[in-house]
């Protein structure tokens, strides 16, 4: 039986990204969620108990989180737990493992740039054109109610840009992509 959670937390280790046998892509890392709660006796905020979860994330999602998530940041979590026992040499081990379905960062300890993929992975979550969402606006696609706004040409710009690495924010001003830290120049922190 699988049960379907959401876990805050922090990442506590490098991501550590492998392709299956079969070549499905995958991404892992470990989560600590630490309890906090007020101590009235010392007038201060307390760590508790953490608990340790294992990460597992496969296909499209294990390339956006290899790219995103860094050591020490603090994300959100929904997936199916999974607990897995084994003994090694008389002594019977214990790990909780989320096969994530969502990750993302805690936007109540900072900001986050977000960047849309390119390809159609809405369509297995049940969103986007294939599932009735007519609000296809952005950078490759149409206006809200599907008509062409006479950007065909411009989408193969569009495209080329966002290879290099440059995209345009609201106001549309040129940001580019720090292929290292995974975040936007310019952009504000």
């Amino acid at each position: 039986m699988t049960d379907t959670i959401t876990v805050r937390g922090f990442v506590a280790t490098e991501i550590r990204s492998s392709t299956t046998p079969g070549g499905v892509p995958t991404a892992s890392f470990r989560l600590g969620s630490a309890e906090r709660r007020f101590d009235k006796t010392a007038n201060a905020w307390v760590d508790g108990n953490i608990n340790w979860f294992t990460v597992q994330g496969y296909r499209q999602l294990a390339g956006n989180m290899g790219c995103s998530i860094k050591k020490g940041q603090r994300v959100i979590i929904v997936g199916k737990l999974k607990m897995r026992s084994w003994e090694k040499e008389g002594r019977v081990y214990h790990d909780a493992e989320i096969d994530a379905d969502a990750v993302g960062h805690d936007l109540k300890w900072g900001t986050a740039n977000f960047i849309r993929n390119s390809g159609n992975p809405q369509a297995a979550d049940g969103f986007g054109p294939a599932n009735g969402d007519r609000n296809t606006s952005g950078p490759s696609g149409a206006g809200q109610d599907g008509a062409d706004d006479g950007r065909e040409d411009d989408d193969e710009a569009d495209e080329d840009a966002a290879a290099a690495g440059i995209f345009l924010d609201d106001a549309g001003d040129e940001l580019e992509l720090d292929r290292e830290t995974g975040e936007l120049t310019g952009a504000a922190a």
